[in-house]
């Protein structure tokens, strides 16, 4: 049994009570037992609220099940659909114009468009990886990648390669000249830069001296002006630096003497608990909350062990530079950090109201908030929203409802907490079907701390066939991303955001890059997100993110998000277009395959989170490509197996099969990894491959089709059994 705290009307485990008093409150000014009473109150307040909430929408899935069972087959009436959608209630009113009216919020969300990572933040090293990611090598991030061809002489290798090397400096002096130009020549042939005294001067090796075009460009120096260390530019709000070092293996052989090109590259970071998080116990959850505690006080340190010589990672500090004039300028050296919360669905035991588990969101947004108070008061070394503001993601939300009620949430932590109203800001992923057509109205309920909005073409698809599971047979995932309704979502959700007003206040997001090793090919398509509007969009790593800034460089996307305003708005019909086969006529191979594909996802991820506790995975796909895998990326095929099963595309027998191959597959693919245990040895007593059978052979009756449920019991049987 373990120990609890009682405050009535509720139980806490008595670990998080601990770590709440021992180590989250102190310096915070926050009285012990007022905050447990508060979150008592709270919490018997609103959980028969939450539960009616996810009531409501077992309701409205029963009503759209029924629906389309009445009106069976791909071709359905879109006027009659949309009509049955009103009545019921799913489709909510829309109401008057309005704009946004969020204040306080820091230039990372408001003004500077770039790239956004995201990271379980129960991993030390990669939330500090990516809070660190604010700035990057450019010079690294393409000789470690396939951006550059490996042709010519130019392999990736153990010891630096030069010819690699001339062909980074050259793509990088091409990046200077077309976001940096000079009046005269070029930066291939710079020899020196120094700081003149109308600003930067360029010494080309013709013996010409030269100046940038835009001297606006040029913001500051580390340093001596003759000989500077770091010259700073800047370009569309973000930052570039040129490292000038004439005794560094590279810099000694560049004419100009630079050694690397640095570029502000992950301007936000959100430090995960939901998907990318495996957390079911209360010291799992504890983990959570420490090491976000670690962040916001700037304690948090990793200890890395590559190579003879370990080191410690911590949070860097801000850069700092001098101006022509002699002042000071101090740029952030973090990314600006949002942490996001679990959704409504999920409930914890950490915490019990008259037995039951409560919403593990409320107990997120309580603690996650209280710890953030560490920077609102600056108690630790390094500020993270220098506006005094708290940046809260909310996943998982079905309607203006929920997020009403989310807002309800936020106001009441910041009673417990003491802190002015709107300090806890929201940004709300569209990624659940009655959220996207009903953005409008889901802005409006949150319309006073509002600071992003983010597609999810992944939970979306997910939603989007558990939604439609009775219309029918669900296309090929190969064919999902050439769906009517995903082109039409993407657009809405900019067409919106930017009717509502976030232009200039808030983010308009788009979703991950999933193949990390790909970056050129990420280089070539990523360039769509700021072009269709969205000043930020996820990528999987801090070299991605120094990669993907190149685009919001070619990019004005403040230019682009005013022409866009007054484009004619994305169908709500083709939003509401499931993606559907009219006359499914699949081989027998093409069908194995398809089962193949999603056996092999499912088990590649599934095995990972219940046997390793890893919520987020480099995952080799079955085409051997690896894919960043998360829940997300599991409710997809999970339902697209459950929807084929239910449509008698396939028999229970083949999927089954499928899934005893693949586990051989994915066996293998692990065989590099000594801590591995693999299934297909007794697939029997796999505890892995039985959570991977329950979420394709009880994926429909699952609420949403989300995955928490089935993932978390199955992690705790794991638990138990190695504990015996």
């Amino acid at each position: 049994m373990r120990a609890t705290v009682a405050v009535d009307p509720i139980q806490i485990d008595k670990a998080l009570f601990d770590f709440v008093n021992q180590e989250a409150i102190p310096q915070t000014g926050i009285d012990q037992q007022s905050f447990w009473n508060g979150f008592a109150a709270l919490t018997n307040c609103l959980a028969p609220r939450n539960a009616e909430l996810l009531k409501r929408r077992d309701q409205l899935q029963t009503q759209i099940d029924a629906w389309h069972r009445q009106h069976p087959g791909a071709n359905f009436d879109k006027q009659s659909y949309q009509a049955f959608l009103t009545l019921i209630g799913y489709l909510a009113p829309e109401g008057r114009r309005f704009a946004i009216g969020t204040s306080n919020v820091d230039r990372e969300i408001s003004d500077i468009a770039g790239p956004q990572l995201v990271v379980p933040v129960n991993n030390a090293r990669y939330a500090l990886n990516a809070a660190n990611a604010r700035w990057g090598s450019l010079y690294d991030a393409l000789y470690g990648t396939d951006v550059i061809a490996e042709d010519d002489g130019a392999a990736r290798a153990d010891s630096y390669n030069p010819r690699r090397g001339a062909k980074v400096i050259a793509f990088a002096r091409d990046f200077l000249d077309e976001h940096f130009p000079l009046t005269e020549g070029s930066h291939h042939g710079a020899a020196v830069y120094r700081i003149g005294a109308r600003g930067l001067e360029i010494h080309l090796q013709s013996g010409i001296v030269t100046q940038l075009k835009e001297s606006a460009a040029f913001v500051g120096f580390q340093g001596n002006r003759g000989s500077p260390q770091v010259v700073l530019l800047v370009h569309h709000a973000l930052h570039a630096e040129l490292h000038i070092d004439r005794t560094h293996f590279i810099g000694r052989d560049d004419p100009a003497g630079i050694s690397d090109v640095v570029l502000e590259s992950a301007i936000s970071t959100i430090q995960d608990c939901e998907d990318s998080v495996a957390a079911v116990s209360t010291a799992d959850k504890i983990l959570v909350y420490r090491n976000w505690l670690g962040l916001m006080k700037g304690t948090l340190e990793a200890r890395i062990d590559k190579g003879s010589k370990p080191s410690i990672r911590r949070l860097n500090p801000d850069r700092r530079y001098k101006t022509l004039a002699g002042e000071e300028v101090v740029l952030p050296g973090r990314s600006l950090m949002l942490v996001r919360n679990v959704g409504h669905h999920m409930l914890s035991d950490s915490v019990t109201l008259d037995g039951h588990p409560i919403p593990e969101t409320f107990i997120d947004a309580a603690v996650t908030s209280l710890i953030a108070l560490h920077d609102l008061r600056a108690t630790g070394t390094h500020r993270n929203s220098r506006r005094g503001s708290i940046y809260i993601v909310k996943p998982k939300m079905h309607g203006p409802a929920e997020v009403d009620f989310a807002d309800e949430l936020f106001a009441e932590v910041e009673k417990l907490l003491a802190i002015p109203r709107h300090t806890l800001k929201i940004g709300i992923m569209d990624e659940e079907r009655r959220t996207s057509v009903n953005l409008a109205e889901c802005i409006r309920a949150a319309r006073q701390r509002i600071v992003f909005i983010n597609t999810g073409f992944l939970d979306r698809t997910g939603d989007e066939i558990h939604t439609s599971m009775e219309a029918g047979t669900v296309s090929r995932k190969s064919e999902l991303k050439k769906a009517v309704w995903l082109d039409a979502y993407e657009r809405h959700n900019v067409d919106v955001g930017l009717a509502c007003g976030l232009r200039g206040r808030a983010q308009i997001g788009k979703g991950m890059w999933a193949m990390p090793d790909l970056m050129a090919d990420m280089l070539k398509a990523k360039i769509a997100h700021p072009q269709a509007g969205a000043n930020t969009a996820w990528v999987p790593s801090p070299t991605a993110a120094t990669l993907h800034a190149l685009h919001y460089h070619q990019v004005d996307v403040a230019q682009v998000q005013a022409r866009l305003a007054t484009r004619t708005p994305a169908s709500l019909d083709d939003v509401l277009t499931p993606p559907l086969t009219a006359h499914p006529n699949w081989s027998a191979a093409e069908i194995d395959e398809e089962l193949n594909n999603n056996a092999q996802s499912i088990l590649g991820y599934v095995v990972r989170w219940i046997d390793a506790g890893v919520g987020c995975s480099k995952v080799p796909d079955y085409f051997d490509v690896a894919l960043m895998e998360d829940r997300a990326t599991l409710r997809i095929s999970s339902q697209h197996v459950a929807n084929w099963l239910h449509h008698h595309i396939c028999s229970p027998d083949q999927v089954m099969q499928a899934l005893r191959r693949m586990a051989a597959v994915v066996d293998q693919q692990n065989g590099g990894d000594p801590a591995y245990s693999p299934m297909s040895a007794d697939l029997d007593s796999s505890i892995a491959f039985a959570a991977a059978c329950d979420l394709v052979f009880k994926g429909r009756e699952q609420p949403n089709g989300y995955t928490e449920a089935i993932l978390h019991a199955r992690r705790k049987e794991k638990a138990a059994s190695q504990n015996t």
